[in-house]
């Protein structure tokens, strides 16, 4: 069963009515919609996020004020739940066509725009940032990804970065140092990778194939596993918290990595 919430700063009745008449193109999906109302404060609209969370349900809203779709945007994107904004687009549209803010509230273009433009801005950071690259600049991260070859490093970022977050990753290779850079950055920062090591092992072989069989002891089950002792005894070292990604699907993986952020 599929939650998802209609959630208004009013009676709640658009955001549930424009829903189920888009639900209704989706004939035998199970969905639950859930409506709350008087959506007011950011302390209800956090409430609401967490709610949704643990659910794992979206949110549907038509918040008409500045500050609670900022909050909004802000809550989910910490607590990994998708929101849709009904309102926000609309009124845009509208202020462009008659030239004026909606109820003389200045600084919505402002806040669509810089909604927009953040993720292409993170998801240009997740590229340019990946895999050790442009490790001087690792402490404009919000989030740093470590871990040795085959630890999803690469697709986590990318996920992270398109749900609004600046995300960098550096490889964890046994006997070449991490770059200064990694271990300057604040605690909770940095986020340690790991995988059962026969796992990895298979994931290496399936990649070795395509790369032809020259490489080395990449595939080597012991030597995989000494990788990935050297890379645990660094992260407990350094105190990096540790996310396990073996057989996880990303989603999984990236809920538990902002499950640390947030603490």
């Amino acid at each position: 069963m599929n939650h998802v919430f209609a959630v208004s700063d009013g009676t709640g009745e658009t955001a549930e009515r424009v829903l189920k008449a888009a639900l209704a193109q989706f004939e035998g999906a199970a969905v639950k919609v859930e409506r709350r109302p008087e959506v007011r404060t950011e302390e209800q609209v956090r409430q609401t996020v967490q709610e949704a969370a643990r659910s794992a349900g979206l949110i549907v809203h038509t918040l008409v004020s500045d500050d609670l779709r900022d909050a909004m945007v802000r809550e989910g994107r910490l607590q990994n739940v998708e929101t849709i904004d009904l309102m926000g687009p609309l009124l845009a549209r509208l202020s462009r066509q008659f030239a004026v803010s909606p109820a003389e509230k200045p600084g919505l273009f402002r806040q669509l725009n810089e909604e927009y433009f953040r993720r292409v801005e993170t998801m240009e950071f997740a590229f340019h940032h990946d895999d050790g690259r442009r490790a001087h600049e690792l402490s404009r991260a919000e989030i740093v990804l470590v871990g040795v070859s085959r630890t999803f490093k690469t697709p986590l970022s990318i996920y992270l970065a398109f749900r609004g977050w600046f995300v960098a990753n550096v490889p964890i290779v046994p006997g070449i140092d991490p770059p200064p850079e990694l271990f300057d950055l604040p605690p909770g920062r940095v986020i340690g990778l790991t995988i059962d090591p026969v796992r990895l092992t298979e994931l290496r072989r399936v990649r070795e194939q395509r790369l032809g069989g020259a490489t080395g002891d990449y595939a080597d089950l012991a030597s995989v596993r000494r990788e990935v002792a050297y890379a645990l005894r660094l992260f407990h070292e350094q105190h990096w918290p540790v996310v396990g990604v073996t057989d996880k699907p990303i989603e999984e993986s990236a809920a538990e990595i902002l499950a640390i952020v947030r603490k």
